[in-house]
């Protein structure tokens, strides 16, 4: 039986092992999230192996997220806080196996605006 789940971007040289299927994601409306599209699934940065051959890296705003993708097919595979201390980080769910999201609860976060779940 795996013991990890696997996910990367769309060329393989974003590789990421989470040490557990996501148990909800976070559909977020603010401007970055839905350009991209992402689905996020939070994990504990302890949780999340990252092998990349080199991303790169994107913040605004107050500086207190790193967006990460691809540098060769451009995938955004995960975000991760700038904090050292951070008690979190986020992979984008759309790289993981379809099946894995099938039965998976999506929440809805109005990050544009209260920055609080709506649903």
């Amino acid at each position: 039986m795996k013991t990890t789940i696997e996910a990367s971007c769309h060329c393989g040289a974003v590789h990421l092992e989470l040490k557990m299927a996501p148990s909800s994601l976070t559909d977020c409306n603010c401007s970055i999230c839905r350009r991209y599209g992402a689905l996020w699934a939070y994990y504990a940065p302890q949780d999340v192996r990252v092998t990349a051959a080199a991303t790169q890296v994107y913040s605004w705003g107050d500086r207190s997220i790193e967006l990460h993708r691809c540098q060769r097919c451009g995938c955004v595979t995960h975000w991760c806080a700038v904090a050292a201390d951070a008690l979190r980080m986020a992979v984008n769910a759309r790289l993981l196996d379809p099946e894995i999201l099938r039965s998976l609860r999506i929440r809805k976060l109005d990050g544009a605006n209260s920055g609080k779940y709506v649903r």
